[in-house]
């Protein structure tokens, strides 16, 4: 005669079983299922790092590419060498658009000076205005004398994550700029202007320098 315990506790066990399968619990199965996906995840994490130090390093704690497509939808970023090149051009072309829009805006500010007879001012403004002339002349012109950088097979994650860096600078920089040349037309006709067209002008030169901070990165990038 069999044992009433017995059969109860190998029900059970079956029971436990099925919950495994199903994934509605018990004790066995979901450890199985736990020690199954670590290795997995562990085996991409190694792939990963073969592949020239990839973002899963650069991004811990902080997306930076993910900061980057905040500002410019689909970016793929600069690990894999084959999207290098095009993720370069059409992150400079965006820059370049964006800091382009502002550059016209100051130019209508400085007609409107000039009809109101503020003529002082409109020098003050023409700084800015240079500014921002030559630096989307010069990111929209910049030659592919970046060959370290493009054919790279590896490029470390400290200089991925100042290139970013620096990317997001210049994307968040056009905002910035944006708001500096509302806050300029807002303070037209009143004691705040020459305060506004002095911050417009040094956002201007911070974009030139973070610019600048970035060709010395990729330049020296794979040389």
């Amino acid at each position: 005669m069999s044992d009433p315990l017995e059969e109860s506790n190998e029900d059970s066990g079956i029971v436990d079983k099925i919950k495994g399968f199903l994934g509605l619990g018990g004790g066995t199965s979901q450890g199985e299922s736990l020690s199954t996906e670590e290795p997995i995840q562990e085996t991409i994490k190694e792939e990963g790092s073969m592949v020239s130090d990839p973002l899963g390093k650069i991004t811990e704690g902080e997306d930076l590419i993910g900061k980057v497509r905040n500002f410019l939808a689909g970016f793929v970023g600069y690990v894999d060498r084959e999207n290098r090149r095009e993720a370069d051009k059409i992150l400079r072309e965006t820059i370049a658009q964006r800091y382009e829009e502002q550059w016209g805006r100051i130019s209508e500010l400085q007609r409107q000076l000039v009809s109101e007879g503020q003529l002082e001012l409109v020098d003050d403004l023409e700084a800015a205005t240079i500014k921002l002339r030559a630096f989307v002349d010069r990111v929209k012109g910049a030659s592919y004398g970046y060959a370290g950088f493009f054919d790279a097979v590896r490029i470390h994650s400290d200089e991925l994550a100042k290139v970013y860096e620096y990317d997001i600078a210049l994307l968040e920089g056009a905002q910035n700029i944006a708001n500096a040349v509302d806050n300029v037309a807002a303070s037209v006709g009143s004691d705040g202007l020459p305060a506004a067209i002095r911050n417009l002008t040094s956002l201007s030169q911070e974009a030139i320098d973070a610019y600048n901070r970035r060709d010395e990165v990729i330049l020296t990038t794979g040389s």
